[in-house]
C-alpha cells in the first residue's frame, strides 16, 4: 500500500524505525516497509541477565490472603497538583504500597494540551518515580519527537496505576478502582485537548469497555468530555514490531483530531 505523506509523517515513521521504501513506478509517493528489528545495546542486556545459577524444580505456589483494602484520601476531586501529589505519595488505598519503592505520579506541564496514559509502572519506574522510563520510554519519547511533542515541555504523560505491581503482573480490578480517582483529577487539572490510551489496562479503564485494543484502534471515543484516541502500549510494540505502522496511524489520527480542532 502507498500513501501520501508529508514531511512530519515521514519524520515519525523515522523516529519509530519504520524504514521508507519508495513503490515501483510511483517516484513522489512511499510505501511502509515492515519495522526492522531494534538493537539493544550489550551493555544494557547484561545488566538484566542474572549469572545466579538457575534451579528447574517446581517452585509452590502460595495461597494468597484475601487483601484488604485501606481508605483512599478524601476530597481528591478538590485536590490541587501538591496536595494531589501528596495524596499519592502517602496512599495505602491497596496492597501495592507495601511493595513500592516509589509512587510514580506523572511527569510534564501542569497544562498540556496532550495526554498520554499508561497502564502500570514498571520496575524501572519503581526506581525512578517517574513514568515510562526504561527501552519503552525510549519508544515512547522518539514517537512524542515525531509529533513534536516532549514530556518535559507539552505533554503530560501518567499511568492508571501510581504503584507497581510486584513482578508487573497484570493490575487487578480493585487496584484499578482504587487509584482511578487520582488519575480522574489529573486529567481535570491538566485540561488536555486529546489524550492518547496506550495499552489495555489504560484503555479498559478510560472506556470501561472489555473489548481489546485492536477492535477499540481507529475510532475517536470520550472521557470526561476528551477526545480519547487509542492505540498499543511500547512495551507491547518491541515485542510486535509489525504493529509499530498501526501505531503510527494512530498517532496520526490524533494529530488530525487536534488539527480538525484548531481549523
Amino acid at each position: 500500500m502507498t500513501l501520501h505523506l508529508d514531511p512530519r509523517r515521514i519524520a515519525m515513521l523515522q523516529e519509530m524505525g519504520l524504514r521508507l521504501l519508495p513503490p515501483m513506478g510511483a517516484a513522489p509517493e512511499v510505501a511502509i516497509a515492515e519495522p526492522e528489528a531494534i538493537e539493544v545495546a550489550a551493555v544494557e542486556v547484561a545488566a538484566r541477565v542474572s549469572t545466579a545459577p538457575v534451579s528447574f524444580a517446581p517452585a509452590a505456589v502460595p495461597v494468597a490472603a484475601p487483601r484488604t483494602l485501606g481508605d483512599r484520601p478524601t476530597g481528591i476531586e478538590s485536590l490541587g497538583w501538591d496536595d494531589l501529589a501528596a495524596a499519592v505519595a502517602g496512599c495505602r488505598a491497596c496492597g501495592l504500597c507495601e511493595s513500592r519503592r516509589n509512587t510514580v505520579f506523572g511527569v510534564g506541564p501542569a497544562r498540556a494540551d496532550w495526554m498520554v496514559i499508561g497502564e502500570a509502572p514498571g520496575e524501572n519506574e519503581d526506581q525512578q518515580g517517574e513514568p515510562f522510563v526504561g527501552q519503552a520510554g525510549k519508544l515512547l519519547d522518539n514517537m512524542l519527537r515525531a509529533a513534536g511533542l516532549n514530556r518535559r515541555s507539552n505533554v503530560y504523560i501518567a499511568n492508571v496505576l501510581k504503584c507497581r505491581p510486584p513482578g508487573n503482573r497484570n493490575p487487578e480490578p480493585q487496584e484499578v478502582a482504587q487509584c482511578e480517582p487520582f488519575l480522574r483529577r489529573q486529567v481535570a487539572l491538566v485540561q488536555p485537548r486529546i489524550i492518547l490510551a496506550m495499552g489495555r489496562f489504560a484503555v479498559q479503564t478510560l472506556l470501561q469497555s472489555q473489548e481489546p485494543v485492536g477492535r477499540l484502534r481507529g475510532r475517536v471515543h470520550q472521557y470526561q468530555g476528551v477526545p480519547v484516541v487509542v492505540t498499543y502500549h511500547p512495551a507491547y510494540l518491541l515485542r510486535n514490531l509489525q504493529d509499530k505502522a498501526k501505531a503510527w496511524a494512530d498517532l496520526c489520527l490524533a494529530m488530525d483530531v487536534m488539527e480538525g480542532a484548531d481549523a
